[in-house]
C-alpha cells in the first residue's frame, strides 16, 4: 500500500484521522546531506492561504463567533425554501472557512514538528471543528422532520438549493430508517469516547509500552525490533536475520494475545452494537451504508481475490524461485526485494516532476495542463530536513486556493511513485473544485485511490517501457508486484478477517485472543498456499492481527483493494482504448463527491459488484509475471 494520506475536504477525513492506513506517524523525517540547506522553491507557500499567522487567528476568531450564532438558525429548517437555503448556507460557508484554517494549522504544524506554537494552532482548529459538530447536531434530526415531501417541494421553490445542497438534502433523508430519537441520539454522542477507548488502548501499548525485543544480527550487531525497525530488518537479505526477526517479534506480541484479543472484540462489539440500535442488519450494512455502496462489492472482492489465489501462488512460487530457497518457502521470505540493482536508481524531483508529465499524458491535455499549473507553483513541501513531518500526504481541504503536497523526496522509486501517488490525489482535487460547487466536493476514498493508483500502474508501465535495461525491467516489475501484492491480497485478506470476526459476534459467537489467532491462521495459510505447498505457514506467526492497527478503524482497508482494482482496469482501458476511457476517467475525477463512488463507477463503466475489475487486476498480475519470466529465460 502506498504509504501516503489524503487530508481532503472536511477538516480531516479519508485517511487523515487513520495515518497508519495511508501515511506514515508525523516524526520527525531524517535529514540526508542533500536537504542540509533547502531552496525555498522546494517548500510551500502557504501565504496563498493566510497572509501571516495573526491573519489565521483573526479568521479563526471570526469563524468561531459565527458558529456560536448557530442557534438562531435552529426550528427554521421548515419554515421556507429560502429560511433553509440561508441556514445551510451560513453552516457551508462555515465548514468550508474552517476546512481552510485546519489545513494551514495542520500544514504549518508539519513544517517542524518541535514549534509549540504550532501544535496548538492545530488544537485550536480541531477545537473549532467539535464546536462546529456540536452547534449542528440538530440539523439531520430536523431535516428529517421537516420530511422528504416537503424538502423536496423547496427544491423546486429555490433551485440553488437544489443546486448546492439537493445531494446533501438526499443523503440525510436516506438516513431517516436509521437515525435515532434526539434523547437517541444523543446518548449514542455521549458514548463516542468510551467507544474509541479499545484503539486509544490498542495504541498506548503497541506504540509506548510494549517491550520490543532486541535480535542479534548474523552480522554480529544487536538491534531493537520495534514498530518503525521490524519493517527495515525483515527485508534482510540474509534469511537466518529475517527469522530471527520474525521470531523475536512475534514471540512478544504473542504475550499479548489474551489483552489484545479482549482490546479488539470490545472494538467488534462496540460496532455490532452500533449497527443493531440503528437498525442495520448487520455490522457491515452499517459500514458501507455512508458511501452507499452496496455489501455486494464487499463480498464480491473476497470472493475474487479468493478466486485469484492460484495467481498469488504463482507469484510466492517466484518468489522462492528469485531468492534461492531450496526448501519450503517461510512467510519471513515476503519482504526481501527479488530483484536487486547494480546501481541505486536517482530520480531527482525535477526527473520525477518530467516523467510525471510524460506518464500522465495518456489523461488528455487538460489533465497535464493542471499538473502542470501545480508544479509551477509553490504547492509542495518536498525534501526532508529536521523536524519536519515524515509521511507524505496531499492537503485538498481549502476548495478556494488550491491543494498543498506534503512529501519526504528522497531521489529514488518509491520517491517518484509517491509524488505521482499524491499529485493524483492533487489533480483529482483540482478537478473537482473546478467542476463542483463546495458542498459536491467531499469525494470519496474509493475514487481517491482510484485516481492515485492508476497513476502508479500507469507510472510502472512506462518505467518498464523505459528502462535501460533487462534489469532495470526486472526491478520495476518486481515493484509493480509487491504494490499488488500488498493492497489487493494483503489487504482483501484483511477486510476476510474483519468480516468473520463481526460475523462471530453477531452469530452470538465468544472471541478471545486465542480464537482470533485462529481464525487469522487458517486465513494465512489459505492465502499463502500451505495446503497446496507452496508456503509453511508457522503458527508462531498467527499473531501478526495484533499488530494492525486497521482493525480498530472499522471495515476500512477493502477500500484500497477496491480501488487498486478499478485502477488496474482504467489503467488497462487508457492504455488500449484512448480517449473515451480518458474521457470517463477525467469525468469521474469530475464529479467529486456529487454523487455515490459506486455509482461514479457504473457511469465510468465499472460496477464494482461484478468480477470484471477484481479480474483486471489479476489479469495485471499474471502479465507482469510473464514479463518477468520471459526475461529470466532470456538471461539464461
Amino acid at each position: 500500500m502506498k504509504t501516503s494520506r489524503i487530508v481532503a475536504l472536511a477538516v480531516t477525513v479519508c485517511a487523515a484521522a487513520l495515518v497508519a492506513a495511508l501515511g506514515k506517524p508525523a516524526e520527525p523525517a531524517p535529514a540526508p546531506a542533500v536537504a542540509a540547506s533547502i531552496d525555498p522553491a522546494y517548500m510551500w507557500d502557504l501565504s496563498d492561504l493566510y497572509p501571516s499567522p495573526e491573519a489565521w487567528t483573526a479568521e479563526h476568531d471570526r469563524v468561531k463567533a459565527a458558529v456560536e450564532g448557530f442557534d438562531k438558525y435552529r426550528g427554521t429548517l421548515g419554515k421556507s425554501a429560502k429560511d433553509m437555503l440561508a441556514a445551510l448556507s451560513a453552516f457551508s460557508d462555515a465548514r468550508r472557512a474552517g476546512a481552510r484554517l485546519a489545513a494551514y494549522a495542520g500544514l504549518k504544524a508539519d513544517e517542524d514538528v518541535r514549534i509549540s506554537e504550532n501544535q496548538e494552532r492545530q488544537q485550536l482548529a480541531a477545537a473549532l471543528q467539535t464546536q462546529f459538530n456540536e452547534k449542528t447536531s440538530w440539523v439531520t434530526p430536523e431535516i428529517l422532520a421537516v420530511g422528504a415531501d416537503k424538502v423536496h417541494r423547496f427544491e423546486t421553490e429555490e433551485p440553488e438549493l437544489a443546486r448546492r445542497f439537493g445531494f446533501y438534502l438526499g443523503d440525510i433523508l436516506r438516513q431517516a430508517p436509521h437515525t435515532l430519537s434526539n434523547e437517541s441520539e444523543g446518548v449514542l454522542a455521549a458514548a463516542g469516547d468510551v467507544l474509541a477507548q479499545p484503539d486509544a488502548i490498542y495504541s498506548v501499548l503497541a506504540n509506548a509500552e510494549a517491550p520490543f525485543p532486541t535480535v542479534r544480527l548474523s552480522t554480529g550487531e544487536t538491534v531493537t525490533i520495534g514498530q518503525g525497525t521490524y519493517s527495515k530488518y525483515r527485508q534482510s537479505p540474509i534469511r537466518a536475520d529475517r527469522k530471527a526477526v520474525f521470531d523475536a517479534f512475534w514471540g512478544m506480541w504473542k504475550k499479548y494475545e489474551g489483552t489484545l484479543g479482549a482490546t479488539l472484540t470490545a472494538q467488534v462489539m462496540g460496532e455490532v452494537f452500533n449497527a443493531k440500535v440503528r437498525h442495520y442488519p448487520n455490522s457491515l450494512a452499517a459500514a458501507v451504508f455512508a458511501d452507499n455502496m452496496p455489501e455486494a462489492v464487499y463480498r464480491q472482492l473476497v470472493a475474487q481475490a479468493n478466486a485469484g489465489l492460484p495467481t498469488f501462488y504463482r507469484y510466492l512460487k517466484l518468489r522462492r524461485k528469485l531468492l534461492g530457497i531450496q526448501d519450503e518457502l517461510a512467510y519471513y521470505d515476503i519482504y526481501p526485494t527479488m530483484f536487486k540493482l547494480d546501481h541505486p536508481l536517482h530520480f531527482s524531483v525535477a526527473d520525477s516532476e518530467r516523467i510525471g508529465l510524460d506518464v500522465t499524458a495518456q489523461y488528455g491535455p487538460e489533465y497535464v495542463a493542471l499538473l502542470k499549473k501545480g508544479f509551477a507553483g509553490r504547492w509542495m513541501d518536498v525534501l526532508p530536513r529536521p523536524g519536519k513531518a515524515g509521511g507524505a500526504y496531499m492537503q485538498g481541504a481549502a476548495y478556494d486556493v488550491h491543494p498543498y503536497l506534503h512529501l519526504n523526496h528522497n531521489d529514488d522509486y518509491e520517491a517518484l511513485s509517491t509524488l505521482v501517488h499524491e499529485w493524483g490525489h492533487a489533480v483529482h482535487t483540482m478537478l473537482t473544485h473546478d467542476n463542483q460547487p463546495y458542498e459536491n466536493s467531499n469525494y470519496s476514498t474509493f475514487t481517491a485511490e482510484t485516481a492515485s493508483i492508476t497513476n502508479e500502474m500507469l507510472l510502472n508501465d512506462y518505467m518498464v517501457a523505459h528502462a535501460q535495461n533487462d534489469q532495470e525491467k526486472l526491478y520495476y516489475l518486481g515493484e509493480a508486484l509487491e504494490l499488488m501484492r500488498g493492497t489487493f491480497f494483503r489487504q482483501t485478506m484483511f477486510a476476510q478477517f474483519q468480516l468473520q470476526l463481526h460475523e462471530e459476534i453477531e452469530a452470538g459467537h465468544a472471541l478471545s485472543g486465542k480464537r482470533m489467532s485462529e481464525i487469522y491462521c487458517s486465513l494465512l495459510k489459505k492465502y499463502h498456499g500451505e495446503a497446496e505447498g507452496v508456503m509453511k505457514i508457522d503458527p508462531a506467526y498467527c499473531t501478526e492481527w495484533e499488530f494492525v492497527p486497521h482493525f480498530y478503524y472499522g471495515f476500512y482497508v477493502w477500500q484500497y483493494a477496491t480501488s487498486m482494482s478499478g485502477a488496474a482496469i482504467f489503467a488497462d482501458a487508457i492504455e488500449h482504448e484512448g480517449k473515451p476511457a480518458q474521457d470517463r476517467f477525467i469525468n469521474l475525477l469530475k464529479a467529486g463527491g456529487s454523487e455515490y463512488p459506486y455509482t461514479l463507477y457504473k457511469k465510468a463503466g465499472l460496477d464494482m459488484a461484478t468480477p470484471a475489475p477484481y479480474q483486471a487486476l489479476i489479469a495485471r498480475m499474471n502479465r507482469t509475471m510473464d514479463q518477468i519470466d520471459a526475461l529470466e529465460a532470456k538471461a539464461h
